[in-house]
């Protein structure tokens, strides 16, 4: 590696658990050494997940070192890079754009490093395991969830990034509920766009020169995500709008489970973050070990048919966010605002 690369990565890295020394010789089976290269912890999603997943692996024994890309792709590929050179036994792999690591995983692969493939498919690639919730299954409960406060009228569809293979599964998704209602006339699509790096900026901006295009004439926003929706109600509020138009999201964050319990949005969907990471902890752990994890179906990225683990999300509306304070994601105290 080159050393520009080894000392941006170590100057980037934060470590949790017991640090690892520069070298390429792995640790033994019973302590393993994992990395955790992630998008962007300066968003709420993923720091929930490093300091579940750290938990669920210090528990079993392994050590991380967590790395943050901060949403710059050369970043992340000099973090993962890093990784390598710090002789991890499996690098989990948050990917910011998933289009663009098929050499680094290939270095990974040529060291002896197994590959896990965390929320979003890296594509064209050759992972060893990909974890994260059915995303086409997410997409089709924002898209019912809409439906059933709007079954007729305007829509416009606000896609995430378009760097993430997830935007592409959760359209998808979408589409399956929506396309049959567009073909019998009950809704038509008045717009729809991708939003950079998933940008709640970007997303206002997408959604103000959309209502501008069609007279505020607008029924409903099909958000791909919570931070797309906060920024697509933020422009819908401008005009008077906010309530009025349903809204969709995913991942529960506290802002958009507070405007859900305000009415702004009409649904999340939770992905019950504890979940996935101790489970992606524990498919790290077992791939260190040479075990084999269980998987529930396989995802072609493009190279291979990735062993895949799919766990099940959930949609939350004003009727039922209590589930979230049962599961103890968040308090009564945090959703209501006492």
């Amino acid at each position: 590696m080159k050393l520009k690369h080894w000392l941006a990565g170590l100057m980037a890295a934060t470590f949790v658990g017991a640090a690892a020394l520069p070298g390429t010789a792995q640790a033994s089976p019973e302590a393993p050494k994992i990395g955790f290269s992630i998008d962007d912890l300066r968003l709420e999603r993923w720091a929930r997940d490093r300091d579940y997943f750290v938990a669920a692996a210090q528990a079993l024994g392994a050590t991380v070192n967590v790395q943050s890309a901060d949403a710059n792709e050369q970043r992340q590929i000099s973090q993962i890079e890093n990784l390598i050179s710090r002789g991890m036994d499996v690098i989990v792999i948050v990917p910011f754009n998933s289009k663009v690591l098929g050499n680094t995983i290939a270095e990974a692969k040529r060291a002896g490093i197994k590959v896990v493939s965390y929320d979003r498919l890296i594509l064209n690639a050759d992972v060893d395991a990909y974890i994260s919730f059915d995303n086409e299954r997410v997409g089709a409960m924002q898209a019912k969830g809409v439906v059933a406060q709007v079954p007729k009228g305007n829509y416009y569809l606000l896609g995430g990034s378009p760097t993430d293979n997830n935007a592409k599964l959760l359209r998808d998704g979408q589409m399956s509920v929506l396309q049959p209602l567009v073909d019998k006339g009950d809704i038509k699509v008045v717009g729809s766009q991708w939003v950079k790096e998933w940008s709640p900026t970007e997303a206002l901006s997408i959604v103000e020169n959309a209502l501008t295009a069609n007279g505020n004439k607008i029924d409903a926003i099909v958000a791909s995500n919570d931070a797309t929706a906060g920024g697509a109600i933020q422009a819908l509020a401008a005009q008077g709008l906010a309530g009025k138009v349903a809204v969709s999201g995913q991942d529960a964050d506290l802002a958009a489970v507070q405007r859900v319990v305000a009415g702004t949005q009409t649904l999340t969907v939770y992905k019950p973050l504890k979940l996935i990471a101790s489970e992606a902890a524990k498919m790290a752990v077992q791939l260190a070990k040479n075990e084999k994890p269980n998987f529930t179906t396989q995802l072609d990225n493009g190279t291979k048919k990735v062993d895949s683990l799919l766990l099940d999300p959930t949609p939350i509306t004003k009727e039922n966010v209590k589930l979230l304070i049962d599961d103890q994601f968040f308090t009564e105290a945090q959703i209501y605002k006492k």
